[in-house]
């Protein structure tokens, strides 16, 4: 059985999209599996420059983590190995190496709420829910709160885990996590125009940038300058850099060569 596979449907967008509708693509260990390896293929393809993940559930994105797993017969220690594929597929989505945009077109619920966050943009249906419930069923939202803290204002983000309530799309716009709502008739349209504009940077700098924002987030003030400071010298360096300013001083498209 397959869960996750893969569409192109413009030069540099791929389409990574969950499809598992009988499980309302509950993130079990076979879908995070297939995740991860659907993103990795992605990462080392060249002609890919920008990647979307979304649903083909018309109203789930992701239900979050597999409940039966939680209550299963298997040992501690087992299920601590287990649990190692959601840090994978976080830290996977950062570090990509192209932008990621979650496609946000049914409810992001618990674990999938971490997905959507680890993405680097949200474009959301006006009718979709995110949120954490996992404290309704006795569970703490202990491995996306990481992801939730950094994200949210922190009174906000405490109220999410701690209650369990579920907030509108237009409300994850108002506390700053959801890039754009979009009505159900035009967001097909509007996420694909997204990524066919992003698609158009260069996959270079737009690289090396996503890079930069994954290495340095969590460092002082000082160790960040540093560090960028050496990546702006190494852009400098790019044709893809000297490039695009000759193409803006011409009035022209930029021709990337990836170099």
């Amino acid at each position: 059985m397959t869960f996750v596979r893969i569409e192109k449907p413009a030069d540099g967008v791929a389409y990574v999209v969950l499809d598992s509708a009988e499980t309302r693509n509950a993130l079990s260990d076979d879908l995070l599996d297939e995740l991860v390896a659907s993103l990795e293929r992605l990462r080392d393809d060249n002609e890919v420059r920008v990647v979307v993940l979304t649903s083909s559930h018309d109203r789930i994105f992701s239900a979050g983590g597999d409940l039966k797993a939680f209550s299963d017969d298997r040992t501690i220690e087992q299920k601590y190995r287990g649990l190692d594929r959601f840090p994978r597929l976080y830290l996977l989505l950062a570090e990509l190496g192209k932008p990621v945009i979650c496609a946000a077109n049914g409810d992001v619920l618990a674990g999938a709420f971490g997905v959507a966050l680890a993405c680097d943009l949200i474009i959301a249906k006006d009718t979709v829910r995110f949120g954490c419930p996992e404290i309704n069923v006795g569970v703490f939202p202990f491995m996306i709160s990481a992801l939730i803290y950094r994200s949210l204002p922190r009174m906000a983000a405490n109220e999410l885990m701690m209650f369990g309530d579920l907030i509108t799309a237009e409300e994850g716009h108002g506390l700053g996590f959801v890039n754009r709502v979009v009505s159900d008739e035009d967001f097909d349209d509007e996420v694909l125009a997204w990524a066919v504009r992003l698609a158009a940077k260069s996959p270079l700098l737009m690289a090396m940038g996503k890079d930069a924002v994954a290495a340095t987030r969590d460092l002082d003030l000082r160790d960040s300058l540093d560090y960028l400071r050496g990546q702006l010298a190494i852009a400098f360096s790019t044709d893809d850099m000297k490039e695009g300013v000759a193409a803006f001083r011409e009035k022209r498209e930029p021709e990337w060569t990836g170099k």
